[in-house]
């Protein structure tokens, strides 16, 4: 697996300035391998949607040590392209996903909610 490290080491020779410049990024995109040691981490940030969040609180753009003005989006579709070889797409990761019968196991919430307002328990 790529360090965030490389990744920016890449962004700074495609863009110029130094990897310092694109780091917190691309650990940002890493950062869910504390919560998942392999790829599958991946299927938590490494999509459209994940790279939308990541402009979302980095900003759209970031001016690197050069001076020059790169969209963070840049940045973000960079790191994903390097560690899945495209762009993919939260569905894309979501379709691999075998159902399990917990998933849908969900409370009668709305039935419950209208015993205890008609004083039924």
């Amino acid at each position: 697996m790529a360090n965030p490290y490389h990744h920016a080491v890449s962004s700074a020779r495609k863009w110029g300035g130094e990897p310092n410049d694109y780091i917190e990024i691309h650990e940002w995109f890493d950062e869910t391998k504390a919560h998942f040691g392999d790829f599958r981490h991946r299927a938590l940030r490494h999509h459209t949607e994940g790279i939308w969040l990541m402009q979302s609180i980095f900003g759209r753009t970031i001016t690197n040590s050069a001076g020059r003005v790169i969209p963070t989006r840049w940045i973000g579709e960079q790191h994903v392209t390097e560690d899945l070889g495209r762009l993919v797409t939260v569905q894309d990761w979501l379709s691999c996903m075998e159902p399990q019968p917990w998933m849908n196991r969900s409370r009668r919430l709305s039935r419950e909610l209208e015993r205890e307002t008609a004083g039924v328990s």
